[in-house]
């Protein structure tokens, strides 16, 4: 039997036929005898046979260049921060890790390098390395949004438990990004590192304790912090003529609007704590409580609790004053020239003479003040205490649920009070005939006139 598609190598013949005559079948040229092919590997296709990229061991000799990218950017991350190389090492474990995994391992090339981020942030605080999620968005360009939703779903999958870091123990790294030392500025501006560090922790301590920082983001309240601490270290007539504006450009760092929100909150509470300073005749206000820091943050624990014992009294006096005044109105209230059982008496006696004995009722004089107390919306707890948290203070207005209209289709039910309002009184009826008489005699009047 002739094959198809195959000629000798020696005569270039066609002609070519199966040889079962031995026990390994042969290809041989009819024209001039020559063994074209012989064996089991006559079968098989020219340069071996076919097999997938993933069965081969080229897998494990070179990984994925998406990884490999993915791990170049994990260094440029590490090598930014200048962080330890034990802290390199062990997120490029926990990235080989995670991206092997099947919910990062067919996904975007962002989500891959933002994975990359948040590796080097869960190594940096399982070995004690604060930093923060908003350095490591702002390295990335990303939404911290979308930061902190990788990093949750990372955490997950390696089942592992990264310790939360303090506010206070990114402040000294914080504080070194402010170019204020006496290389960078004038001599009264500057300020030394370690003691800008120690009172900025202070004033963050205390913004922690009057539920300042609660719910809030770290960069704002840091920046208030320092610039706080900046002006009550030399509470100079130049320093306090500073805006926050100014000495962000001065220190070479950009500005953050909600820090200046801090700053009047930080500067709030330190008004509170300073109207407690016994020794201190005149009066504290946000413009003159930063010479006022140095002493407030010293005894801040005693002026603590005397401010909220100062506020408590106040509280006390003030319900005893409103108590004692609705004593006094329910006392004119009570005392009028007719007493109730006076007034009910003539009700029970119409009564009787119309046959309802049931009518006559006792008065309820505390029915309406319950129906008011219950329409009454909740009062905000927050406003009387002296340190609440900003959602308790700022609280949103809740959505009051409208009832839905119902369509009209006139089928519905007429009330009789409805009805007695379509009707016209005698006297309504009077006045209408008559204002349809000298409008009809007008008419009269003016179409006589026209045929004149």
């Amino acid at each position: 039997m002739s094959v198809a598609g195959l000629s000798c190598p020696g005569c270039g013949s066609s002609n070519i036929v199966d040889d079962d005559l031995y026990s390994q079948p042969q290809l041989v040229c009819v024209d001039c005898g020559s063994v074209v092919s012989e064996g089991a590997l006559a079968n098989d296709p020219v340069g071996g046979s076919d097999i997938s990229y993933s069965r081969t061991t080229a897998v494990t000799k070179k990984p994925c260049m998406n990884l490999i990218k993915g791990l170049q950017r994990l260094r440029a991350i590490c090598r930014t921060l200048r962080v330890r190389s034990e802290i390199e090492d062990l997120s490029q474990v926990h990235y080989n890790r995670a991206y092997q995994h099947e919910s990062f391992i067919k996904v975007s090339l962002q989500k891959k390098e933002i994975l990359a981020g948040c590796c080097v942030l869960m190594s940096c605080r399982l070995l004690s390395w604060p930093i923060t999620m908003g350095t490591i968005s702002c390295l990335l360009d990303a939404d911290p949004m979308v930061v902190c939703a990788v990093y949750q779903e990372m955490v997950k999958i390696l089942n592992t438990e990264a310790p939360m870091f303090n506010i206070t123990d990114v402040m000294e790294a914080h504080s070194q990004e402010y170019k204020i030392s006496s290389l960078h500025v004038p001599e009264e501006l500057a300020e030394n590192p370690n003691d800008l560090t120690k009172r900025a922790v202070a004033l963050v301590e205390l913004a922690a304790d009057s539920w300042i920082v609660t719910g809030r983001k770290p960069i704002p309240i840091m920046m208030a912090s320092v610039f706080l601490a900046w002006q009550s270290l030399k509470p100079t007539k130049i320093r306090l003529k500073f805006s926050l504006d100014k000495f962000c450009r001065f220190a070479k760092v950009n500005k953050n609007k909600p820090a200046l929100k801090r700053i009047s909150e930080i500067k709030e509470v330190l008004c509170k704590l300073g109207k407690e300073i016994p020794w201190l005749r005149e009066a504290v206000t946000p413009d003159n409580v930063v010479q006022q820091v140095e002493d407030i943050l010293t005894h801040r624990y005693a002026l603590l609790r005397r401010a909220l014992r100062t506020h408590e009294d106040t509280l006390l006096a003030e319900c005893q004053a409103s108590s004692q005044d609705s004593r006094t109105s329910e006392f004119v209230d009570q005392s009028p020239k007719t007493s109730s059982v006076e007034e009910c008496e003539p009700d029970c006696k119409r009564a009787e003479h119309s046959g309802d004995k049931d009518s006559c009722t006792e008065p309820e004089p505390h029915s309406d003040m319950g129906t008011q107390k219950c329409q009454d919306p909740a009062t905000n707890w927050g406003k009387r205490v002296l340190f609440a948290p900003p959602c308790v203070l700022h609280a949103k207005k809740r959505r009051v649920e409208q009832p839905e209209l119902k369509d009209i289709t006139g089928d519905e039910d007429i009330s009789d009070s409805e009805i007695d309002s379509y009707i016209r009184t005698p006297q309504e009826a009077r006045n209408f005939s008559l204002m349809q008489k000298m409008l009809y005699s007008s008419e009269g009047e003016k179409s006589l006139g026209g045929q004149l």
